[in-house]
């Protein structure tokens, strides 16, 4: 499998060099960059190193006057608009070929009301912006759980994170948005302004508009919380997955679990002999006291006899950041997910046998334990549609060797189509959509027709497509 792009066209690049291209450039207070440009190379590539796309402009903005320039720029001049926040989303959607690529992450401002419990933070945040600002008063949101993830694509698809049982995801912590309109208009959503647009964004992804900034509301959550993360060998995983089953039924919402199959790294953390050995890792996190946080998680721990027990009192920012090593920037990813209503004994076996036939050590097969506050909120109340699965499976492909693409990404696929096969799996999740190969309705479900009305007035003609999109002249019903 190549790479996910191609060379920029002689004929789009001199179409740019226009008139047009001057006035726009003369009138943006950030920077833009021509393929010409030495800055170029680094900045059109993002996280997924199978993304290698060349855009003809990249557009890094000042603030929300140049987003708007940007955005009326493509749209005069019929260019495909990539968003990039953060970057860090699997699809490689905040880049695209031979147009604008509108880079925020130079907008990464965090601003702290502790007296009113609010954040606003600018579109090109990462967690880690928010969390460092937000810890100063002993508060957090519920955001996701590698500190260098951006929060816009993150809010807008969902969010699951450490807090997602006891607060929710990410986009019900939202109380407000500035989002700029295709037509170039700077909107705020909320409850009470543009309800329509507020009740699209959380959870119909990049389809509305640039969103200049988010503004969530804050809880009181550390500086210091429990972190389980406990490893067992791999001829433990399914006594150690059935444990987690067990668990999950009763766990305090205080609790959040995220079992993997993965691969003890060679690092000094773990004990020598036990390196490149397959594992079953449960990370998780529990706001509340120690005492409560051991009695909570002792059966998990105590399952069988750990290859390593790191758990216990840390920062938040610690767990926050605690995997950020294992995603590096330019590393291959591949993700696919699905949502479970039930850990059956096939779904447990089909996760034990994908684990032990990973291609790639750095791979991974993760089950996401849900519920709690994420299904409080009804699933019309926001886009986001899949509110009642207690479980999300993610198939995570995650490799060096650009010879090898073909069959990680295989890998990945398998997994997930034999998993939707049995009655218990449906529907996907927008932050792990492998290259956005699924139907939109398969993200949004019975939400989706409501998608295709309001996306008909905020963006007729589907300026923000590189997302999974949702076809303004699409007829309801369409399943695309």
């Amino acid at each position: 499998m190549a790479s996910q792009g191609r060379p920029p066209t002689d004929d789009e690049q001199s179409t740019l060099a226009s008139a047009a291209l001057d006035e726009f450039t003369e009138g943006f207070h950030g920077e833009v960059l021509l393929p010409d440009d030495e800055e170029y190379e680094t900045a059109r590539h993002i996280w997924n190193g199978m993304i290698d796309k060349h855009p003809a402009v990249v557009a890094q903005c000042s603030g929300t006057a140049d987003v708007v320039a940007a955005v009326r720029f493509a749209r005069e001049h019929d260019l495909p608009l990539a968003v990039h926040g953060g970057g860090h989303n699997v699809s490689g959607h905040a880049v695209c070929d031979d147009g604008v690529m509108l880079d925020l992450s130079a907008m990464n401002g965090v601003y702290v009301d502790p007296d009113a419990r609010r954040v606003r933070a600018q579109g090109g945040a990462t967690l880690g912006d928010v969390d460092r600002e937000t810890q100063l008063f002993g508060l957090a949101t519920a955001l996701g759980v590698v500190s260098e993830t951006g929060i816009a694509g993150l809010t807008l698809n969902g969010g699951v994170g450490h807090l997602r049982r006891e607060y929710g995801l990410s986009l019900d912590n939202l109380t407000s948005a500035e989002v700029v309109t295709a037509d170039g208009s700077v909107l705020t959503a909320s409850d009470s302004e543009n309800p329509d647009l507020f009740w699209a964004i959380r959870g119909g992804g990049g389809n509305f508009g640039v969103v200049t900034s988010f503004e969530y509301e804050l809880h009181a959550v550390g500086p210091e919380v429990f972190g389980l993360f406990v490893w067992f060998h791999g001829d433990d995983a399914t006594a150690a997955l059935e444990a987690f089953r067990e668990y999950s039924a009763d766990a305090s919402r205080k609790g959040t679990v995220l079992p993997f199959y993965a691969t003890v790294p060679e690092l000094d953390e773990f004990p020598e002999e036990a390196w490149g050995e397959p594992v079953v890792a449960l990370l998780g996190c529990y706001d509340g006291s120690a005492e409560d946080a051991e009695a909570e998680f002792e059966a998990l721990r105590t399952v069988a006899e750990p290859v390593v027990d790191f758990s216990g009192e840390m920062a938040y920012t610690d767990l926050q950041s605690m995997l950020d090593e294992d995603y590096p920037d330019g590393l291959r990813y591949y993700w696919k997910s699905s949502y479970v209503t039930e850990l059956t004994d096939d779904v447990v076996d089909l996760l034990v046998r994908y684990g032990e036939e990973r291609l790639s050590p750095l791979s991974t097969v993760d089950i996401w334990h849900l519920g709690g506050a994420i299904s409080d909120v009804e699933p019309e109340e926001t886009a986001f549609y899949h509110r009642d699965a207690p479980f999300m499976v993610t198939f995570e492909a995650n490799w060096e060797d650009p010879d090898a693409d073909d069959e990680n990404v295989q890998w990945a696929k398998n997994g997930l189509a034999e998993l939707r096969e049995m009655p218990v799996a449906s529907g996907a999740y927008g932050n792990f959509p492998g290259f956005g190969e699924d139907p939109a309705r398969t993200l949004f479900g019975d939400n989706y027709d409501r998608l295709v009305e309001i996306k008909r007035e905020y963006d007729p003609e589907n300026v923000f497509r590189l997302n999974q999109n949702v076809v303004p002249d699409a007829p309801t019903g369409d399943a695309r």
